[in-house]
């Protein structure tokens, strides 16, 4: 099963990460660029659509500006990444224009992705730069991104990304082999593990936190990401970038990494958007019944299942669905704001009608709009 979907994987994403391409002591690693360059002109020539989501803007960024650590507030990290950005998509331009290949920058806030039109115009926009055989490099726009509107880290854009365009496969180029048993850096003996059929808890348990300078995430953003597009029918491959042909070797059906296999297609594209891409402008918690209603029966959610509204929203904004315990567990876009869904609440349909006045839904949140976690 491994071999199948690394072989036949057509259109593939790959995240290359910071520790790769740039490092504080030099600045960009043009070698290591060159070199990662011609693997992925490799797989082009392998009939396979690639597009790059790169990390390294920012590291690149505190070396010429001569910074002596990571930068803690936001402007000097913005004032970095203006300056690293375009260093690093001219290294990038210089290493595949020597093969023939066009780049082309595309730079994406999570508001960019929030937005469902803007959403889908970036789809196309993607979609037809792999039709012009053109290699996307793709990255957060750091410049302007404020925490609103920011993504995070690469591995969660790469996963956006590979929802984005209909991907086969993600593949996350890091500094380490994969995902072991235990962490080999404190156990030698940990072994890789290179099929990882599910992700349990006890997967999600493995993953660590990067503690190199360079990466902003780690194993645990890494398996977030496999999580997240395994949703969509999207499997991931995590392997060691640092390695020399292993990656087109890899996926030739060659031993290295870990492959986190995907579910069979769960979320229609615009269901995972809701699920994965959207964040909460505040939540309604249900009785039991309502819970029920939603997770077992596929039912609508009404205003008589609400216990309580948090936060301030509009029609139309995304809202979680939170237990009897308080635990998210569905998402979904609401059809009234939250001033008049705080007196909808508890009621039933009629009584809406007599003590507020007729409305334009019956439901709070339809279920074509609602998704469980």
């Amino acid at each position: 099963m491994r071999d199948e979907i690394l072989r036949h994987a057509k259109r593939i994403v790959v995240k290359i990460g910071s520790s790769l391409i740039a490092s504080r002591a030099t600045g960009l690693r043009p070698e290591q660029i060159e070199r990662l360059a011609d693997e992925i002109a490799t797989l082009r020539t392998n009939g396979r659509d690639v597009l790059v989501v790169s990390s390294g803007a920012i590291v690149s960024g505190i070396k010429k500006l001569q910074l002596k650590e990571y930068p803690k507030s936001l402007p000097i990290k913005q004032a970095a990444a203006a300056v690293g950005q375009s260093r690093l998509m001219w290294a990038y331009e210089k290493a595949f224009e020597r093969l023939g290949i066009q780049v082309a920058q595309v730079l994406l806030t999570h508001q960019d992705l929030a937005d469902r039109r803007r959403f889908l115009n970036a789809r196309y926009t993607l979609t037809a730069l792999i039709g012009f055989g053109v290699l996307p490099i793709i990255n957060e726009n750091d410049t302007v991104a404020v925490e609103e509107i920011r993504v995070g880290d690469n591995d969660t854009l790469a996963s956006e990304v590979a929802h984005l365009v209909d991907a086969d496969l993600l593949v996350i180029l890091s500094d380490v082999d994969g995902l072991y048993t235990e962490d080999p850096r404190k156990n030698p003996s940990a072994s890789l593990i290179p099929l990882i059929p599910d992700i349990t808890e006890d997967i999600e348990r493995r993953a660590g936190v990067s503690s190199t300078f360079e990466g902003t995430g780690g194993m645990a953003t890494k398996v977030r990401a496999a999580k997240k597009v395994g949703e969509y029918g999207v499997s991931t491959l995590i392997v060691n970038g640092e390695r020399a042909g292993l990656l087109p070797g890899v996926l030739a059906g060659g031993p290295g990494g870990s492959l986190f296999l995907a579910h069979e297609r769960r979320l229609t594209s615009r269901k995972h958007w809701i699920a994965f891409t959207l964040r909460p402008r505040g939540h309604v918690r249900l009785d039991q019944g309502a819970v029920e209603a939603l997770t077992t029966r596929g039912k609508s959610l009404l205003a008589s299942g609400i216990i309580e509204v948090t936060g301030e929203f509009e029609a139309g904004d995304p809202v979680g669905c939170l237990d009897t315990d308080g635990k998210e567990f569905a998402k979904g876009l609401v059809n009234f704001p939250s001033a008049l869904l705080k007196q909808m609440k508890g009621l039933k349909t009629q009584d809406i009608q007599r003590q507020i006045g007729p409305q334009e839904y019956e439901e709070v949140i339809h279920r074509d709009n609602l998704v469980i976690l």
